[in-house]
């Protein structure tokens, strides 16, 4: 891994290259950059998940949708005059706005919502799983049920959620026209700021103790429970953060891409999001924002250039990944320009013999 001045250098470079980004690029490569910059939340949220803490999740596209979700209930509401409906509920047969869509007409509450909603979720299911001790292959596939599900429930309920088209046509939000240049310039700083943000606020979560028993719990669960430490709420603290920043991620996306629909949460989504990590390099904060970020810009060329060519791509790149590059790019990268490896321990805590603390950067 970078060491931490080098890695802290990098980032400033980048952030500085990210604050000129509208000046050198055109208005298209921005709002894609954008885009692309707010899913760099959820893989972050990954990287703490599954690089630090063992959690393969294959349903962070719940979350995603959960957030995106409740800001667009608020996006169709605002467009909307006093008495009406959403168009698709009027194609429905609805006559009145079914009750828990009332309080979204608050933007506040639209905003909570984005952040509450998925970590509630979260924190329960997480919680009755692991307190249970299910884990790996199996926590994957009920996390990838859970996401089939979800995705089948908005589709089936046309009436309520807008069914497979989703939700779009938004035009404001707090206010502003979110079709103007300003407001897409204003959306693309917010989420640099958040992507800054987070990747700073996750390194700092990392290097604590809190980071040290997370990483000790990946490596030898039963070891950490013979030294008197229970993992479950470490493990629940960690799957509500990611699924929290998920949510975040999908608010923003729903902002910037204006659509959200079940094409985008349901277990095709949730994969590729953990294969943008594996790319990146799971076990590194800024692997995930670069895998992310690589991953998306070649959908788009690849998408444009041969519609029905990207998920073969995507899948050989898995392959190659998993097979010649494990540590995805934030592993190759170090190697190359003989940066140390070695992480240092983050603070002071009795670990077990084999187990190293280390830090995501």
């Amino acid at each position: 891994m970078l060491s931490a001045r080098r890695a802290n250098l990098v980032a400033g470079l980048l952030i500085l290259l990210g604050l000129a980004a509208p000046w050198i690029i055109s208005a298209y490569e921005l709002s894609l950059l954008a885009r692309f910059l707010s899913l760099a939340i959820l893989g972050m949220g990954i990287v703490l998940i599954w690089g630090e803490g063992g959690i393969l999740s294959l349903g962070q596209g719940v979350f995603f949708g959960l957030g995106g979700y409740a800001l667009a209930l608020h996006l169709k509401l605002a467009g909307l005059a006093p008495g009406d409906l959403p168009d698709f509920m009027q194609w429905s047969g609805l006559t009145d706005l079914p009750i828990w869509w009332v309080p979204f007409k608050s933007s506040l509450f639209a905003t909570l919502a984005v952040v509450l909603v998925p970590s509630v979720l979260a924190a329960g299911f997480s919680w009755l799983v692991f307190r249970n001790r299910v884990g790996g292959v199996y926590f994957a596939l009920i996390t990838q049920a859970l996401a089939l599900a979800f995705a089948t429930l908005l589709i089936s309920q046309q009436a309520y959620t807008g069914g497979f088209n989703g939700l779009t046509n938004f035009s404001t939000l707090y206010g502003f026209d979110l079709t103007s240049n300003a407001t897409a310039n204003g959306l693309y700083y917010v989420t640099l700021a958040l992507v800054s943000a987070t990747f700073f606020g996750l390194r700092w979560l990392l290097g604590s103790r809190f980071g040290v028993i997370l990483r000790a719990t990946r490596d030898g669960e039963n070891r950490m429970r013979f030294l008197g430490y229970n993992p479950a709420p470490y493990k629940v603290v960690a799957f509500t953060i990611a699924a929290m920043l998920a949510g975040i991620s999908g608010a923003l996306f729903t902002l910037i891409a204006g659509v959200i629909s079940p094409a985008l949460v349901g277990v095709v989504p949730s994969i590729e999001m953990v294969i943008w990590v594996a790319v990146g390099g799971r076990g590194a904060l800024w692997g995930a924002i670069a895998g992310t970020l690589l991953v998306n810009f070649a959908k788009d060329q690849i998408s444009s250039a041969f519609p029905s060519l990207w998920s073969y791509a995507l899948g050989a790149l898995f392959i190659l990944i998993v097979t010649f590059m494990p540590g995805g790019i934030a592993g190759l990268l170090p190697n190359m320009l003989n940066f140390p490896r070695k992480p240092k321990a983050a603070s002071p805590i009795e670990m077990p013999d084999g187990i190293e603390a280390g830090s995501a950067e």
